[in-house]
């Protein structure tokens, strides 16, 4: 993705990712990716770092503080696949910006039950920040103007790349 002076290579950041995911983990930590760039990044690592089980996904449209104007847009339903109650989790999203997704994500978390911890890993963090929030880690860390946004896609084959609209 270029534009302007900023280029980000998905699948660099992804390698990266797998590197400080792979240094969070404990011997019973479970995946969990926001919907949908987060649920992809979780899906790819939980099998890159051949974890046994499969990881989760999570959405944070009930939890939104504009679901009022979203609804059920952001796409994707909740799907944890194993106890949350005790667990260590890792949060997996693809652009932390304001926090808000964050903090709706944990609300729908602990509606399942309470994790025994929870870290976030982020493939992007952009900055811009609204809510004390942040990354235990972030590949790359990035400024945009808030008028543009960044989004990860994945092709039919599973390679990553970044879109800037705005």
């Amino acid at each position: 993705m270029s534009q302007g002076n900023l280029l980000l290579d998905a699948e660099s950041l992804y390698s990266e990712l797998l590197k400080g995911v792979r240094g969070l983990l404990t011997a019973n930590t479970r995946l969990v990716g926001i919907t949908s760039g987060g649920a992809w990044l979780a899906e790819r690592l939980q099998r890159d770092l051949q974890l046994s089980g499969e990881s989760g996904a999570i959405s944070s449209a009930m939890h939104r503080d504009d679901f009022a104007q979203r609804g059920l847009s952001d796409g994707g339903q909740t799907k944890l696949p194993f106890e949350i109650n005790g667990a260590h989790l890792i949060v997996l999203d693809d652009v932390l910006y304001t926090g808000r997704t964050i903090r709706a994500v944990l609300n729908e978390l602990f509606d399942y039950g309470r994790p025994a911890s929870v870290k976030l890993a982020v493939l992007v963090d952009r900055g811009g920040r609204e809510l004390p929030i942040q990354a235990d880690f972030a590949a790359a860390r990035v400024a945009l103007p808030a008028n543009q946004s960044l989004s990860l896609a994945r092709h039919d084959n599973g390679v990553f790349n970044f879109s800037v609209k705005g």
